[in-house]
Parts: C-alpha cells; sequence; structure tokens
C-alpha cells in the first residue's frame, strides 16, 4: 500500500477512535470503549508503517491534521456543535497544511 495511503487511513482511525470517545461516556460504555482501543491501536499501527517511508516530522504532523480536521466537521455535522467563521477558517487553514505537507513531504 502507497506511503500516504498508509498515513490517510492511521489519519480516519485517528478520528474514528477520537469520535467513538465521545460515545463511551468515560469509557462506561462498553461497545464504544472496545471500539476506542481497536481504532487506536489501527491508528498508531498504520502510522508505524507510514513513518518508515515519510519523514515523522510531516507524518505526525498530517495525522494529527487529520485527526482535528475530521473530528471538528463531525462535531459540527452530525453532533451540531457551535460553528464560527473562526472555527471554519482555522480549520480550512489545517486542511491547507495538511495539503501542503503532502505536497513537501517526500
Amino acid at each position: 500500500m502507497d506511503k500516504w495511503s498508509l498515513l490517510f487511513l492511521a489519519g480516519f482511525f485517528e478520528m474514528f477512535w477520537a469520535v467513538c470517545l465521545k460515545y463511551s461516556a468515560g469509557f462506561s460504555k462498553i461497545l464504544p470503549s472496545v471500539l476506542v482501543v481497536i481504532g487506536s491501536l489501527a491508528s498508531f499501527y498504520f502510522l508505524s508503517l507510514a513513518i518508515k517511508k515519510i519523514p515523522l516530522s510531516v507524518a505526525y504532523a498530517v495525522w494529527t491534521g487529520i485527526g482535528i480536521a475530521g473530528t471538528s466537521m463531525f462535531g459540527v455535522v452530525v453532533l451540531h456543535e457551535a460553528v464560527s467563521l473562526p472555527k471554519i477558517l482555522f480549520v480550512i487553514m489545517i486542511i491547507c497544511g495538511i495539503i501542503g505537507l503532502r505536497l513537501v513531504g517526500d
């Protein structure tokens, strides 16, 4: 699998476990709690494969950026969290940073 695909998969699982953490209610609900563990293990696994071929500084920034942007969008769209122009602009800047790092990351 392509190194960037591995990294984006790691970022997807980063979002997944963070969302499951919200639904785990402080680890008091079993299924979401188990999914947090599975998602975080998958995220770290794919990140570990990606950093074999992508510089750590780039991979970690992209990985966390995907998690930040994805969970922010999930919160606004699904959980109906408050949205403001500054929040939208800053998430857009994170996405631009991810794209920029992808372009210069090799």
